[in-house]
């Protein structure tokens, strides 16, 4: 099977760039890898209303997969501490002790979905994680798999900071 595996982030983006990014990369299933999905910063990404607009405005299916989210310590030492090098690790591991991607039943899944989370790019994000494991497990199936980022055009490449900033939804 051929796939498309593409990853967005909400924040930093207008619902207009949003739809638009998914509509033009032909998803047509987004899976929500997020831990909270209706917080009241989330906007136009905010469960249920996220599951309505992609339907209504895209004709894109929704899924949540909280299998694929980070558990809420782990969030919580990484937003404390700004190391990505040891949240990317803890990260990992809580997906091989939790059989990630085997015991993620994508059978069901269309061949062009996107990983949703909350960040604006996918440097520091889990969902780069995520996409790395199923394109890995699907390739092993014999799958060919794409993986592209979605990203704002308008959005600058990140440049080399001292400290490391952002948070991981």
């Amino acid at each position: 099977m051929q796939r498309l595996l593409c990853t967005i982030g909400f924040t930093g983006k207008t619902a207009e760039e949003f739809f638009t990014l998914l509509s033009n990369a032909g998803v047509q299933q987004v899976v929500d890898i997020r831990q909270n999905r209706s917080g009241q910063l989330s906007g136009f990404s905010k469960h249920p209303d996220l599951c309505f607009f992609l339907k209504k405005i895209a004709g894109i299916e929704y899924l949540h997969e909280p299998l694929l989210a980070p558990a809420p310590e782990l969030l919580k030492t990484y937003r404390r501490m700004k190391d990505w090098p040891a949240y990317e690790t803890e990260f990992l591991a809580a997906m091989k002790e939790r059989r990630v991607p085997a015991s993620v039943d994508t059978s069901s899944w269309p061949s062009r979905v996107s990983l949703l989370c909350s960040e604006p790019g996918p440097e520091k994000c889990h969902r780069r994680l995520v996409a790395d494991l199923l394109a890995t497990f699907w390739r092993e199936q014999g799958d060919a798999v794409e993986i592209r980022h979605l990203v704002s055009p308008r959005r600058k490449p990140a440049k080399p900071r001292h400290k490391s900033v952002g948070t991981v939804s």
